[in-house]
């Protein structure tokens, strides 16, 4: 494999953007840049395609990280983002980094060499280094489905804290007091579950800390955490899964132990998939408006690659509770 820019800076113990600037001709200090042409030497690196994208050349096209391409609601966007990209005349280089650091400096430092106009990032980047090196080198960035309130960078994202406020509202009102949540950690699950709670909090109702489980983010994952949970001696009489394929977990395990859905277990999910529609029975969720979030990301970025727009913009748009089967009244004889 050739080496990448990443592969530079990580030799001369240097940023990204430093490289970028003895790249560039542009100042740092005379030790460093040595550093830099030095590992750039050794390594045989051959920066000619980066360097024409750092004298203004623009290819259209835009490079799209997601965190996982097998999850329903990421692949969605991606065919909504590339759509949008498409018609406003763009390419679109889709690259699934699997929640993973490396993947993320690694495809970031390719899609750079390869001359990408500018950079979606989507759900939970967790590479904030190098997140901050494509902000310290001016590459047009948009965060899609997650915000980054320390950083000046565009973003576009539901009102996660609304959602998971909305599942408890709708809990509460079918008359459910025992309720356990299931999120990843990633930071819209926290935030869903911060508005849960200030649901449950305004109603004289306390969420006990067993009953909420924070881990992985497979059905499998879910499936496990579901289990234990029914398994308490004070089994909820609903969960809220933080997304649609937790909830997926969430319903397997409750067959697994012969609880009727939803006569037995209330289950919310959030997203609104193909999978919540098409599940048995059908999945009360919330709905986030991809259509419209996935044009905002696109056309922020392009505003921005354009020189259209210098501001830096934080849009949150509101999710909605669609009610399906999955839910219904709690009552009380079933404790009987």
């Amino acid at each position: 494999m050739k080496p990448t820019i990443y592969d530079v800076a990580k030799k001369a113990g240097v940023s990204i953007a430093t490289v970028s600037k003895v790249m560039n001709n542009q100042p740092v200090r005379k030790k460093t840049r040595e550093k830099v042409l030095e590992a750039m030497e050794e390594l045989d690196y051959k920066p000619n395609i980066l360097a024409s994208a750092l004298m203004g050349k623009r290819t259209s096209t835009i490079g799209f990280l997601l965190p996982d391409i097998a999850n329903p609601f990421v692949a969605e966007m991606a065919r909504r983002v590339e759509d949008r990209a498409h018609e406003k005349g763009y390419n679109l280089v889709i690259c699934s980094t699997d929640f993973d650091r490396e993947k993320e400096a690694l495809y970031v430092s390719l899609l750079n060499q390869k001359s990408v106009d500018g950079f979606i990032l989507a759900g939970d980047f967790k590479n904030e280094d190098v997140l901050k090196s494509l902000l310290e080198e001016h590459i047009p960035v948009v965060l899609l489905a997650a915000s980054h309130p320390s950083l000046l960078v565009n973003s576009v994202r539901v009102d996660d804290f609304i959602g998971g406020y909305e599942v408890a509202s709708h809990l509460i009102s079918l008359g459910h007091k025992k309720i356990a949540v299931i999120g990843e950690d990633a930071t819209s699950s926290k935030e869903r579950i911060r508005g849960f709670k200030q649901a449950l909090q305004e109603n004289e109702m306390n969420l006990r800390d067993e009953m909420v489980v924070i881990g992985g983010s497979s059905s499998e994952d879910a499936e496990l955490s579901a289990a234990k949970l029914l398994a308490d001696p004070e089994p909820p009489t609903a969960i809220f899964a933080c997304n649609d394929i937790l909830s997926m977990g969430v319903i397997l395990a409750a067959r697994g132990r012969d609880i009727r859905i939803p006569d037995d277990l209330s289950i919310v999910g959030f997203d609104n998939t193909l999978l919540s529609m098409n599940s048995d029975p059908p999945l009360t969720t919330v709905e986030q408006p991809i259509q419209d979030m996935c044009s905002q990301a696109v056309d922020l970025l392009i505003e921005e690659i354009e020189g259209k727009s210098k501001t830096k913009q934080r849009i949150i748009m509101m999710p909605r509770l669609i009610i399906r089967n999955s839910t219904s009244e709690y009552r009380a004889e079933d404790d009987a």
